[in-house]
């Protein structure tokens, strides 16, 4: 989802390697420091990094499916309601169920992701006693598990797909990849909006990511400029979890933990447009930065617009109205009950 420090990082080097000021950069003029050599980042670094954070992530995907698993078997979900023959044959509808595991911990990681990369591109708060090497590393490796995630979440709804239809393995493997990974593939119900949302967010996490190991080559503040966009990727998410999670689609302790969640995203977004980083970014009168009229409004927009939405989302969690269905549909039957 999102990779590399903070927004106002323009060097190619880790600032955990020594770079930058104080005690890691001494000139060896009697002091007793020496000097280092900077070190880039590299995907393969990250990839070797993140494996703690990757069994964790696999850990709590475990944990999530056994949770969904035991709720569909009992009839507790609303997924028993929205797919009844799910709930007669749980063990036979397992990857279905993997897949919606895979999607809430891709979830969950990438509100980690970033929070963590709002705490880096702001105002540092005081009572963040973590080093911003650090927090840039855990960064840079949440941000390559939630790629991995979403991935896997989107293998197992396909692979969901081809088990239960009953065409040849290669008719069916088609309709399963044009149904998962085309736009517009999946014409059925809900997923025909829901399926294109979450495959745009795929479609943007995967490169945005990766293009901060490549950011030397397109330029720093081309990469800055892209690197923004990551909060989009993360609106597609959560709209693709309240519009196609099955077990969010009706009002109850799911669907408002999911918003719930989002709390904290619009307060640090709202706080990083406020005390941005950089001077450049900061909401001067209108003029006071050369040719600046359009940015300053654009600025002013982004701030207006962070408020309105933790407004909403506030409104939200204190009525209680958040867009889920008050009782069952008349018709729960799917297009993809093969059997």
């Amino acid at each position: 989802m999102v990779d590399g420090p903070a927004d106002g990082a323009d060097t190619d080097t880790d600032t955990g390697a020594g770079t930058g000021t104080g005690a890691g950069t001494g000139t060896g003029t009697g002091t007793g420091t020496r000097e280092r050599t900077p070190t880039r980042v590299t995907l393969r670094s990250d990839l070797r990094a993140s494996t703690v954070d990757g069994l964790i992530a696999l850990i709590v995907t475990g944990a999530v499916f056994a949770l969904l698993y035991a709720r569909i078997r009992s009839r507790a979900s609303s997924t028993a309601t929205v797919m009844p023959f799910m709930a007669d044959d749980p063990g036979g509808f397992w990857m279905y169920f993997l897949s919606q595991a895979f999607g809430w911990s891709a979830l969950l990681w990438a509100w980690g992701t970033v929070v963590l990369g709002l705490l880096l591109s702001g105002a540092r708060p005081a009572w963040l006693r973590i080093p911003a090497p650090r927090l840039e590393r855990l960064h840079r490796t949440t941000s390559l598990n939630t790629i991995a995630l979403i991935v896997a979440h989107a293998l197992f709804f396909a692979a969901e797909l081809i088990n239960h239809d009953t065409d040849s393995w290669y008719g069916s493997t088609w309709t399963a990849f044009v149904e998962s990974f085309v736009p517009g593939g999946y014409a059925s119900g809900t997923g025909r909006i829901a399926i294109p949302v979450g495959q745009a967010a795929l479609y943007l996490a995967i490169p945005l990511g990766l293009l901060f190991y490549v950011r030397h080559r397109i330029g720093a503040r081309a990469w800055r400029v892209m690197h923004r966009f990551v909060i989009v990727v993360y609106v597609l998410s959560v709209w693709h979890t309240l519009l196609y999670g099955t077990n969010v689609w009706y009002d109850g302790w799911f669907r408002t933990s999911v918003w719930l969640l989002q709390l904290p995203i619009a307060a640090l977004f709202l706080a990083r447009l406020l005390r941005p980083a950089r001077r450049s970014q900061r909401l001067a009168a209108p003029g006071a930065h050369p040719g600046s009229k359009a940015g300053w409004s654009l600025r002013l927009t982004g701030r207006l617009l962070a408020a309105g939405t933790l407004a909403v989302l506030l409104a939200v969690l204190i009525t209680g109205r958040d867009g889920g269905r008050a009782e069952p549909p008349a018709d729960t039957s799917s297009t993809h009950n093969h059997d």
